[in-house]
């Protein structure tokens, strides 16, 4: 599944060029989304060797929202990661708007906002946390 990780990236890049999101927002895509895939890939199938990488892209007026879901554990903290536990914060230092749920099965969705021609996307009231 990781390579899966550089197909998404790929696709977001090929987005924000036909959006014309401009080099540094395309960057900030991409980079973004990867982080939320990466933590799937690390953090999501623990026990297992793979599992499901869902991705869904939309466009609204003035935004581009990405949601980013495994159908797993969710994200957790793990004592073995070699990461940093900076994801999260790159992605909503990346992102205009950003959240993080918990889906009833235990699964994560991160949910991401980009403004497209300058205007900054409405922030959307998300459920609870484990309430999805």
């Amino acid at each position: 599944m990781p390579e899966n990780v550089a197909v998404v990236r790929h696709m977001l890049a090929d987005l924000g060029d036909a959006l014309a999101l401009g080099a540094d927002a395309t960057d900030n895509l991409r980079l973004a989304a990867s982080e939320a895939c990466n933590n799937v890939v690390v953090h999501a199938y623990r026990g297992r060797e793979d599992g499901m990488l869902e991705v869904e892209a939309t466009v609204e007026p003035g935004v581009l929202r990405v949601l980013v879901r495994d159908c797993g554990h969710g994200i957790e903290p793990r004592q073995e990661s070699a990461g940093l536990g900076m994801g999260l914060p790159l992605i909503a230092a990346l992102s205009d708007d950003f959240d993080v749920a918990t889906t009833t099965g235990g699964a994560t969705e991160v949910r991401m906002a980009f403004a497209l021609g300058g205007r900054e996307p409405e922030r959307r009231d998300s459920p609870a946390r484990d309430a999805v």
